[in-house]
């Protein structure tokens, strides 16, 4: 993963999931992404399958007009969530809250490599961000 940021956008596996998404007419790639890291269990969880998350999870926030990244790699994510303008389920936000939950926790190969890093606290601080964003 070449990540330069701890942000959801931050990283070429986000940036890449985000042009499937531009294609995309309604949320079923947020969906996806989710359930992706849902139905691994308690398995190993690859750090992709959780990147991905973490950008579908930033697009349910800025659905909610409570985005955590804005800069020019989130420049063409932001123009799809102004011309797809909805709320997302309740069911689809408990989802992304339980994903964060998931990738935070042990067996996450995300979050041992941030842990390697010096930006481990940043980048838990996002998820924290993220969680909020999905809250009621």
């Amino acid at each position: 993963m070449g990540a330069w940021s701890h942000e959801p956008f931050g990283n070429d596996t986000a940036c890449d999931w985000g042009y499937g998404l531009v294609e995309a007419s309604d949320l079923s790639p947020v969906e996806a992404a989710l359930d992706a890291v849902i139905e691994n269990g308690e398995d190993y969880l690859d750090a992709d399958l959780a990147t991905e998350a973490l950008a579908a999870i930033e697009v349910l926030a800025k659905l909610r007009g409570k985005g955590t990244q804005t800069d020019a790699y989130t420049k063409e994510i932001d123009q799809w969530v102004k011309q797809h303008a909805q709320k997302p389920t309740a069911e689809l936000l408990a989802k992304a809250r339980q994903v964060i939950e998931r990738i935070a926790s042990a067996d996450s190969e995300l979050l041992e490599l941030w842990e390697e890093g010096e930006e481990a606290d940043a980048w838990k601080a996002s998820l924290r961000q993220l969680s909020a964003a999905t809250s009621a």
